[in-house]
């Protein structure tokens, strides 16, 4: 799907447009459902899902991808592909990455560990989101100064009182 980039730069050029197609993404995901409004989340890491759900009501689920984690204590990045607490079907788009980066030689890209900011973390969530074709990405505080990087698939909205919804979201 992807050739091989000649240039370093080439890579670098690709990466910002994921930003771009993120800034794109997310605001129509803010005027559709309100991301970004939302009164909390959480996280199904057996199932596999992201549940946000609003002041209304409304609650918003959607399958996830883990692409890594960030330590803003040492500023660095653990791929979900080589994180310890990340089952192997969400780490698929991180893979991607990974198998990316290996054709292209990038090897801040297959390393398991790698020294970043937390704007180079939004960067590689945003290349994991155009190779894995996702719907969107989303950052969550798992823990004092560390951030759990992931891409969601397709969203599902509905009013918490139906009792249907209810019993879909926690796979029932």
């Amino acid at each position: 799907m992807f050739s091989r980039f000649k240039k370093r730069n080439d890579i670098e050029t690709f990466i910002s447009d994921s930003i771009v197609e993120v800034h794109s993404i997310t605001g129509a995901h803010n005027g559709n459902w309100r991301l970004g409004e939302e009164q909390s989340w959480s996280i199904d890491l057996n199932n596999g899902h992201i549940l946000f759900s609003f002041a209304d009501g409304t609650q918003a689920v959607a399958p996830i991808q883990i692409v890594g984690t960030f330590d803003a204590k040492d500023d660095t990045f653990l791929w979900g592909w080589g994180h310890p607490s990340v089952l192997p079907q969400l780490q698929k788009n991180a893979s991607l990455v990974k198998a990316f980066g290996r054709k292209n030689g990038a090897t801040e890209l297959t390393k398991k560990k790698v020294p970043c900011t937390e704007k180079r973390a939004w960067e590689y969530t945003a290349l994991a989101m155009r190779l894995g074709e996702a719907k969107g990405v989303y950052r969550a505080e798992a823990a004092n100064g560390t951030f759990v990087f992931m891409n969601f698939g397709e969203v599902q909205l509905a009013k918490n009182s139906d009792k249907h919804w209810a019993s879909a979201i926690q796979g029932k």
